[in-house]
């Protein structure tokens, strides 16, 4: 009974996961479509200010309660990358296929692995050394420079990873000082006012159909964040993270047959690796909670 419970919920977790993945093929398939049309500061900020309306009735009752100083201070540090890190991402998917602008987002955890050990004091042991290791391979496969002319939209998503990396670390330090939700509502409302003096130096009037496409961005990824937190709620990382993989797949195909991008192998292989190295990253994390969680056992029992 208790093995058909467990099927249960990780078939649950890898649906939610699923449907996940979906919804962020579907962001990058929206932006990818409006092809540059909007200058990237300025779809930003509109994707984020759709973003706020959501979020607004979460956040407006912490504004009125009021944060100390600090954490004041690691909102806007939050803020600040994330601005630099949306800029980049829109710019990228201006200029570089679908699938390239998602296998070098695979770098993101692997940021945050390495600026949690070199940060947060979490400790980076050989084999998860070895791991990271692996992934930087694979983003040399995606991108391989010196053997391509490397296009700035390529530069600029490795910039976008280093800073939705650095963004979710301050989301950790955050996580004991505020609740998850007011995180993400707090993190839309400074991007958002972070984004508008640079959305207003380049502004472009947008048609009725590009402001509907960013709307639609909005709950895409709002739809994405929550289904991802149903997917960790059901079922362990370890058996939601490799789906993850299938992102690449779609974005491939959506690539593919809808705007006749070419179809990179070397893309896929580096993505591969990369997920490979942040599933089993996951998996060596999952074991150590449990150690730590789980008496040995020897161990008095009380």
């Amino acid at each position: 009974m208790q093995f058909e419970s467990q099927t249960r919920r990780d078939l649950a977790g890898i649906g939610w996961m699923l449907a996940t993945g979906f919804c962020f093929v579907g962001v990058n398939t929206v932006v990818r479509g409006l092809e540059g049309a909007v200058p990237a500061a300025q779809a930003a900020f509109i994707r984020f200010l759709f973003g706020l309306i959501f979020l607004l009735p979460v956040a407006w009752p912490a504004l009125r309660r009021g944060f100390p100083v600090q954490v004041w201070g690691l909102f806007a540090l939050r803020g600040a990358l994330h601005i630099v890190a949306v800029v980049a991402w829109f710019y990228a998917m201006s200029r570089i296929t679908i699938a390239e602008v998602t296998a070098i987002g695979f770098l993101n955890p692997i940021i945050v692995t390495v600026g949690a050990a070199l940060f947060l004091g979490e400790k980076l042991a050989g084999r998860r050394i070895a791991a990271v290791c692996v992934a930087l391979i694979g983003a040399l496969i995606v991108l391989r420079p010196g053997l391509r002319p490397l296009d700035p939209g390529h530069l600029s998503q490795v910039l976008a990873a280093i800073a939705f990396g650095s963004s979710y670390l301050v989301a950790a330090r955050l996580s004991g000082r505020a609740p998850a939700a007011v995180v993400v509502a707090m993190m839309s409302l400074v991007v958002s006012i972070g984004l508008a003096p640079l959305a207003w130096a380049q502004w472009v009037p947008p048609t009725a159909g590009q402001v509907a496409a960013l709307g639609l961005v909005a709950v895409f990824a709002t739809a994405g964040h929550y289904t991802m937190t149903r997917a960790f709620a059901a079922a362990p990382l370890t058996v939601t993270q490799p789906i993850t993989f299938l992102q690449l797949v779609w974005a491939s195909l959506v690539g593919m047959f809808v705007f006749s991008e070419p179809l990179d192998g070397w893309v896929i292989i580096g993505g591969g690796l990369m997920i490979g190295a942040i599933t089993y990253i996951t998996w060596r994390e999952a074991r150590q909670r449990a150690r730590t969680q789980t008496p040995a056992v020897t161990a008095a029992k009380l």
